[in-house]
Order: structure tokens, then sequence, then C-alpha cells
């Protein structure tokens, strides 16, 4: 197989851009995310997978939950924050205002507008990412008309 077209195929596949959160006390991660799924309605089930070798992976895989903050399609600024971890301190995960998520005690960010919260279920591991299979147990909608930010729509890519 060649591995260029490989890398432009695989990039083709349409992702959102979201920051995916958990806590467990005062040990707050964040992270910015693409690779998300539903994949069930009854009971409402995402997937969703994170490198196995992050900071995030150890606080979801510790606690069992997480947080899933939807971006708007103007809110490039917000994901471009959460490519790097952020220090959480004061309400505040680097320079954006958070609360914690009322069923996971994970970060629901002040400007996004939708969130859920969701308690995993099952993980498989694989390759360099673990796919977390998580159950939505409370979402929340700020902004029903804003339109997701894609990864298409920005100059960054995550896949091949």
């Amino acid at each position: 197989m060649d591995e260029d077209t490989k890398r432009k195929v695989l990039r083709k596949l349409p992702y959102g851009m979201y920051v995916m959160t958990a806590s467990a006390g005062s040990d707050v991660a964040a992270s910015t995310l693409t690779w998300l799924s539903q994949c069930s309605f009854r009971p409402p089930l995402v997937m969703l997978a994170v490198q196995a070798r992050s900071r995030i992976h150890e606080v979801i895989d510790s606690v069992k939950s997480l947080a899933v903050n939807i971006l708007g399609e103007s809110q490039k600024d917000i994901a471009e924050t959460f490519f790097r971890p952020v220090t959480a301190e004061a309400g505040r995960l680097g320079r954006w205002a958070y609360t914690a998520g009322p069923s996971t005690g994970a970060p629901i960010l002040a400007d996004v507008p939708a969130w859920f919260e969701a308690r995993m279920t099952d993980s498989i591991r694989g390759g360099d990412h673990t796919v977390f299979v998580a159950e939505v147990i409370h979402a929340g909608l700020r902004e029903p008309s804003a339109p997701a930010l894609l990864l298409a729509s920005t100059p960054w890519n995550y896949g091949g």
C-alpha cells in the first residue's frame, strides 16, 4: 500500500472538534479530541479514541468518567489551547472558564454551545490509542443553532 495515499484517504474521514475533560478531585486533565462518534441509542453510548500515553487517558482510565465540550465553528482558539496540557486553577483551564459537571465533576467550559458527561462502560486497547465506550449521563445545550467546529474547516489534520 502506498503510505501517502493511505494517509490522504484516511484524512478525508470527517471529524468534529471537541475538548474532552476529566477530573479526579483536584487532578484535572483536558485535551482536544477529534475521534468521537455515537455508537448506540439505548443506552446512549459514545466511543472516543484517546492517545494511550496522554495525561487525559490516565485520568479517564482512573475515574471512569469524562465530559465532552462541543466546540462551535468559530472556536478554533479553544481547540488549539488544548493541543497541549494546561493548568487548572481557580475555575479556569488555561484562560478558559469552567464549572464542574453536575454528574462527574469533569470541567464544562463556559463558552461552548453544547456539552455532555459520560461514564465509561468499556475500553478497547489497540495500537497507540484506546477506544473508550461511555454512556451519556448528562447533557447541556446553550446555543442550539450553533454549527459545530469541523476538523476539515481548520488548517490542522489528525489522521492517516
